[in-house]
């Protein structure tokens, strides 16, 4: 994990502009686009939890779930011979591609959870 503050859950992604000496960031993995700066990273904190709050109270406000709805598909690529394998190891197993992918991810999300 680089770069990112995290606040009630929200997970920042930190960036910095050397042009205009400022940190900045956006928070990650919701619908709506809402970023926060500061000059140090105190500042940043303090504008990460300030975002937050914010986009928080204006939700309930707006009568509206805050975070991202996932509808549980996406697209991947990976070269053709992870693809290959993926698949022949699926068959080898008795399940299907996505129940073997979905299953590798979760193993995965487990370590790191664990971490």
């Amino acid at each position: 994990m680089k770069d990112i503050l995290i606040y009630k859950d929200y997970i920042g992604k930190i960036h910095f502009s050397a042009e205009d000496e400022v940190f900045f960031g956006r928070i990650e993995g919701i619908d709506d686009l809402i970023s926060f700066e500061g000059k140090s990273v105190e500042e940043l904190k303090s504008a990460l939890i300030e975002a937050v709050e914010d986009y928080i109270r204006t939700c309930n406000l707006n009568n509206k779930m805050p975070e991202k709805t996932y509808k549980g598909s996406f697209n991947i690529r990976i070269s053709t011979d992870l693809h290959k394998k993926a698949a022949r190891q699926a068959i080898m197993e008795g399940v299907s591609l996505n129940q073997f992918i979905e299953e590798a991810i979760a193993t995965k999300v487990k370590v790191r959870d664990q971490a």
